[in-house]
């Protein structure tokens, strides 16, 4: 059975055989009698799937009155170009329905790049003119209650689905609006899927979900889209369904599982400079909500040690993500934030409250060719003279590239027996007597199916 052509597919078809000058016109001008004939009182009460067919009749209609200018295949396209228009993103509406399709790059109007299956590619998709683009970013800003404009040139935001969107403008952006979105999964990825994506092997995971049903405080480092908020959802699958979870972000992304969970996102402040409310706000309120975990989506400010303090005070079990490029930078990073909240802290003070409240660090990287991988989990043990002692207990060791270009390397136990083994036994978890003695470990699909039936 021949694979249904992508979105990105479709646009170079539909580019070669029209007179795309002219469509954009008729487009326009239908366009504008569509919204003309609205009764916007009925619209905003009507639910969206009856919304939509309703919309779908009236730009039948009206393009059946230019029929002697277009051919039923332009007229079918034109139906579905106006109906994105109207309802959705434009020209990125074919995007956001392909499911190959994990990030949109805007770099002005006439240049669209999507990364699928971790390359990036470029789309013949273009907007009309540059403000196309700007009515497609202020109509994302809008409907999340969000400002951008040439005085505030710069948001985030996030749309229905979860997709995380970043936008910037002229005059910061030289050659027209830049456009970010991050896409947001309709299903969960669970470990199994992971494993067989080789991102970690099978038994790298059981050790992790022994660590966060032992209530082991974990963060989670990477650069970006390397797949850290990613782990987390997966990660916080092994939480017990009869906890209380707060979460705490600046664009919601987490998709937990659990039937209690409190979720709360920071907010930027208003025209007038006011009504900012911080990640570091949110901590301090959280501790007031009786939370058994808190999770907080990504580290990057003065909540951190707020964050330290709550993982140290009763909240054990609690994960994060940060940015890094390997877990001791991490621990740096973590120090850096710390002592940026208060410079009053004592470097001292905040590498025994790292090494008290700190118990694992995973690495996730991107690597050549786009596979994303955990490529350290890592123990902290402490804290030795001027430093915040650990030690590697996973690792990925990359040998080389293939011939397209990929990492190609191997998993590795590297045969230390980690001190948070006794707390595992004391939360009753047992873990294979030889999980952790050095030996290269495998990563094949086999295991993947047999670690998902094993969990489920």
């Amino acid at each position: 059975m021949r694979e249904r052509p992508s979105a990105i597919e479709e646009a170079a078809k539909w580019q070669g055989i029209v007179d795309r000058a002219r469509f954009s016109r008729i487009k326009r001008e239908l366009h504008e009698r569509l919204i003309t004939a609205m009764d916007l009182t009925v619209v905003r009460t009507m639910p969206p799937d009856e919304l939509r067919a309703q919309f779908r009749r009236g730009a039948e209609e009206i393009c059946g009155s230019r029929s002697e200018l277009l051919s039923r295949a332009e007229r079918d396209r034109l139906v579905e170009e106006l109906l994105d228009e109207t309802l959705g993103l434009g020209p990125l509406e074919a995007l956001m329905r392909d499911p190959t399709v994990s990030d949109i790059l805007i770099n002005g109007p006439n240049t669209v790049y999507v990364e699928r299956r971790g390359r990036l590619e470029r789309t013949p998709i273009v907007f009309e003119d540059e403000q196309h683009l700007l009515g497609v970013v202020q109509r994302i800003a809008g409907r999340v209650g969000r400002r951008i404009d040439e005085a505030s040139p710069m948001v985030d935001a996030r749309l229905a689905d979860g997709s995380r969107v970043n936008a910037v403008l002229s005059p910061v952006a030289l050659d027209g609006a830049l456009v970010s979105i991050r896409r947001f999964s309709t299903r969960p990825l669970m470990a199994g899927d992971l494993i067989a994506q080789r991102s970690a092997t099978s038994e790298m995971i059981d050790f992790l979900a022994a660590c966060v049903q032992a209530r082991l405080n974990v963060v989670i480092s990477g650069g970006t889209g390397s797949g850290k908020t990613t782990l987390l959802n997966v990660l916080s699958g092994y939480i017990s369904e009869d906890e209380r979870l707060v979460t705490i972000e600046d664009a919601a992304e987490l998709q937990l599982q659990q039937p209690h969970v409190a979720r709360m996102e920071t907010r930027a402040a208003n025209m007038e400079g006011v009504g900012a409310v911080t990640a570091r706000d949110l901590v301090r309120n959280a501790l007031r909500m009786r939370p058994d975990r808190i999770i907080i989506g990504e580290c990057r400010g003065a909540e951190a040690l707020d964050m330290l303090q709550a993982m140290t005070t009763g909240h054990d079990g609690s994960l994060t993500t940060i940015h890094a490029n390997d877990s001791r930078d991490a621990i740096g990073r973590l120090e850096m934030l710390v002592g940026m909240s208060d410079s009053s802290v004592p470097m001292w003070f905040i590498h025994r409250q790292i090494a008290s409240a700190i118990q694992i660090v995973v690495q996730t990287t991107r690597l050549m060719g786009g596979q994303r991988k955990i490529v350290q989990i890592s123990e902290v043990t402490g804290r030795v003279e001027n430093t915040v002692a650990m030690h590697d207990l996973f690792v990925f060791e990359q040998t080389g590239v293939d011939d397209q270009r990929r990492a190609q390397g191997h998993f590795v136990a590297t045969g230390i027996r980690p001190n948070c083994v006794e707390r595992l036994d004391a939360a009753g978890i047992r873990l294979p007597a030889g999980l952790f003695d050095r030996r290269r470990l495998t990563a094949d699909r086999v295991d993947a199916v047999e670690h998902t039936r094993a969990r489920s």
